[in-house]
Order: C-alpha cells, then sequence, then structure tokens
C-alpha cells in the first residue's frame, strides 16, 4: 500500500514552465484516461492551480504507485515538455509525507495567500475529475475525504480564515463595508485598467455591486476591460461626470501625476450636494490628491492604508498557524492509523476464516455425537462457540489496532501469520 506525490508549485517551477505545465479540466480529465491505460489498477488525482500542479498516486500489492521518474515522464508527455527540464524542479513525497502535504494544502496553509480558501474548491473538483475518470480508488477516496475534513476543522476551530491579507478584500470588506451597509444600489467607477483594480471588482461584484463603469485614457483598453467585467464603458473626457454620479471609485492608473486634483475635485463636489463618496486609491504615484480625504463625506484611502490592514491580518494568521498544524498533525496521524489497519484486513480476514472453520468442525462432530439435542439448544452451544472465539481472538486484533497507529505492524503480522499457519 503506497501513496506517491509528484509536483512543483510558484516557489520552485518558473512562471514560464508552470504555464506549460499547467491543465485544464478538460485536459486533466484526458490526462487521467491516459494515466488508467498506462499503470492500470492505480489511482491517480490531478491538481492543477495557477500555482501549483501535482500529481498523487497510489497503489496496493502488485500495483505500487508509478515511481517518481514515471510520474515526471508521464506529466511531461502530457503537456509536450521535455522530461529532463520538468524532473529537477518537480519534488517527491511518500505515503505520510503526501498525505500532510495534502491537508496543508486543502486548509490553506500551503497556499501564497495564507489560509485562502479558493483552493478548497480546487482540491474538491480534482478529487470529482479523478472519480469521472475512474481513477480515484479507496486510497485516494480515503486521503482525499480526510483532507476536506481537515480543511473544515481548520476554517472552524482556528481564525485563519477570518482574517483577509490580500489588498482587494481588506478594501471591500475592513474599508468600503464600513461606510455602505449595501452594494446593490450603488455605481462604481473604475479609474484605470489595473490587475488590482479588477481583482477588488470581483470582491466588490461578490459583495452585490453590479452597475459598473470603467474610464480609461486608452478608450480600447476601457471598452476591453469593461466587457471582461460586465460593466460600461465611459470616456474619460466625461471623468468629472462620472465622478458626480459615482458612490466608489477604485483608482489604478499609471499616471505621473494626480488625475485628480483638488481644484478638479472641488468642482465634483459641489455638484455631488454631500453624498458620500469612497475612493480606493490604488495608484503609485497617487492619483487622488491627499487632500481631498479631509473633505466632507470623503472615505480616501491609499495603497499605503489597505497594505498596513493587510499586514496586521497577516501576524493575526500567524499567530493561528500552531493551532491549524496541530490539526493537520492529529488528521494525518488518524489518517494513517486507518491506513495502517487497513493493510492489515486481509490477515484479520484469514484468521477469522480459519477459526470459523475449526468451529464448524467442532460443532458438526458434536451434534452428530448428540443427535438428541433440539434446535434450540444447538443455537445456544453455536452462540457460544461464536463468543469464545470472538474472546479469543480479541487480544491479538486489539493489539493489531493499537500497532497500527503507530505504523505498518509488519511484525505483528508476520508472527500472527507464523503462530496460525495462515497462507495466502
Amino acid at each position: 500500500m503506497t501513496i506517491a506525490l509528484v509536483g512543483g508549485t510558484h516557489r520552485t517551477v518558473p512562471i514560464g514552465l508552470r504555464e506549460k505545465l499547467a491543465f485544464s479540466a478538460e485536459q486533466a480529465a484526458q490526462a487521467l484516461a491516459r494515466f488508467r491505460e498506462r499503470f492500470p489498477g492505480r489511482e491517480g488525482v490531478l491538481l492543477s492551480t495557477c500555482n501549483r500542479v501535482e500529481f498523487y498516486a497510489a497503489g496496493e500489492d502488485d500495483a505500487a504507485a508509478p515511481p517518481h521518474e514515471q510520474i515526471v515522464s508521464f506529466l511531461a508527455e502530457c503537456r509536450g515538455i521535455d522530461a529532463a527540464t520538468l524532473g529537477p524542479v518537480l519534488s517527491q513525497e511518500h505515503d505520510e509525507s503526501v498525505v500532510r502535504h495534502l491537508f496543508n494544502v486543502a486548509s490553506g496553509l500551503d497556499s501564497m495567500v495564507l489560509g485562502e480558501p479558493q483552493i478548497l474548491s480546487q482540491v474538491k473538483q480534482a478529487w470529482a475529475i479523478a472519480q469521472d475518470s475512474r481513477t480515484s480508488g479507496p486510497l485516494t477516496a480515503g486521503m482525499f475525504q480526510a483532507a476536506l475534513r481537515t480543511a473544515k476543522r481548520v476554517a472552524t476551530e482556528t481564525a485563519l480564515g477570518r482574517e483577509r491579507v490580500s489588498i482587494p478584500s481588506v478594501a471591500v470588506a475592513d474599508f468600503v463595508s464600513g461606510v455602505f451597509e449595501r452594494f446593490d444600489d450603488k455605481r462604481v467607477l473604475l479609474l484605470g485598467a489595473g490587475k488590482m483594480a479588477a481583482e477588488t471588482l470581483r470582491y466588490l461584484r461578490a459583495a452585490g455591486a453590479h452597475e459598473v463603469v470603467v474610464v480609461n485614457r486608452t478608450a480600447e483598453r476601457g471598452r476591453e476591460l469593461a466587457a471582461r467585467l460586465g460593466g460600461r464603458p465611459g470616456l474619460f473626457s466625461e471623468l468629472e461626470a462620472e465622478l458626480t454620479a459615482a458612490d466608489l471609485v477604485v483608482s489604478t492608473t499609471a499616471a505621473a501625476a494626480p488625475v485628480v486634483s483638488l481644484e478638479f475635485f472641488g468642482r465634483v463636489e459641489a455638484a455631488r450636494e454631500g453624498r458620500p463618496l469612497v475612493v480606493l486609491d490604488l495608484a503609485v504615484p497617487r492619483d487622488f490628491d491627499p487632500r481631498i480625504g479631509a473633505r466632507p463625506g470623503v472615505w480616501l484611502y491609499s495603497v499605503d492604508d489597505l497594505a498596513a490592514a493587510c499586514e496586521t491580518n497577516r501576524r493575526r494568521r500567524l499567530g493561528e498557524m500552531p493551532l491549524a498544524a496541530a490539526i493537520v498533525e492529529e488528521e494525518t496521524s488518524r489518517f494513517m492509523g486507518d491506513m495502517h489497519h487497513r493493510s492489515t484486513a486481509p490477515v484479520i480476514e484469514r484468521l477469522r476464516a480459519g477459526w470459523s472453520e475449526t468451529g464448524e468442525m467442532e460443532l458438526e462432530r458434536l451434534f452428530r455425537r448428540l443427535p438428541a439435542l433440539d434446535a434450540v439448544t444447538r443455537e445456544e452451544i453455536r452462540q457460544a462457540f461464536e463468543r469464545y472465539a470472538a474472546k479469543l481472538l480479541h487480544p491479538p486484533l486489539a493489539s493489531l489496532r493499537s500497532e497500527s497507529r503507530s505504523g505498518p505492524p509488519h511484525g505483528l503480522l508476520d508472527a500472527l501469520r507464523r503462530l496460525f499457519d495462515l497462507r495466502d
């Protein structure tokens, strides 16, 4: 019974190579179908995200998990990459280390953003694809079910997932939500076409915002981003009117000087008639004159304001790491104990079968010698035999369970085979 892992993350695989190695859901299903043909009887799950590609393999008895080199060659072949290039950047783990790693991954403890919840849905999807591809078996199924249980415990028993660490998530949850109770009736102005602004808008969408206007100096880029975000393109020449109508501004231009000066905002302020305005100025240099933040009804936050909140939350999260790590260790030990105990099943089955066969032979001999026994008495005697056998078998079986908690009970299994003459 073996479990193996071959994979790499943003820490070990350069982004150029990681892009080539990435699998879409359809490509993952195709790869697993090929794995099933190449390695019959083995189990496999392929996890591919923007930051990691990992292949989990498992097998029992003669169909053990493929060795590291074969999995590397398999992945290279699937993506048309030279295995000699891929091999040095992909790490390998075996058995308990694989289990611990998966539990850390599912719980968000191995993510670029500590504790981020998106990875859990990606782990679920990877397992679902393996199930559909018929490459998930009892070992990987048990391991991934335990990983989901571990992630749930980390999420509910620690505060790791309750503290936001990305600038967009902090901007929406800690700052904008402090001003606005709801977003479905708010107008959002995206000034510029920056990636961070687009990410912030994704959080706003999740919070309920749906009216979005995109204004960019290059009109074509503004139209492209508006189409991608489901918003409406605006004109830079009409920025004053757009600022007047907006409730929230997310600004990320690459301008060398403020796009909205204090004088410019003075004209906007008069037309707004005191309506509150939240500005997330994520540009460096800043797009809004910082003195605008002192105007009545204006909440102006720079990227430094948000970064400070992120760092505070990050420190809080780090304080939760020992508890999260303890949960992972507890669940890893629990799973490994179950797996080791599972490996004893064939010996236990043969031991019980041997005792049952011997008991039946002795009962038949006894009943032939005592033909006058009625059915009720015979059943009482049969049950007494079964209870006696169960009590005699209990100590060795309890010892097997106890030994399984600390590792494979090879020595005890061999001793039982010899003592009771158990044959395959």
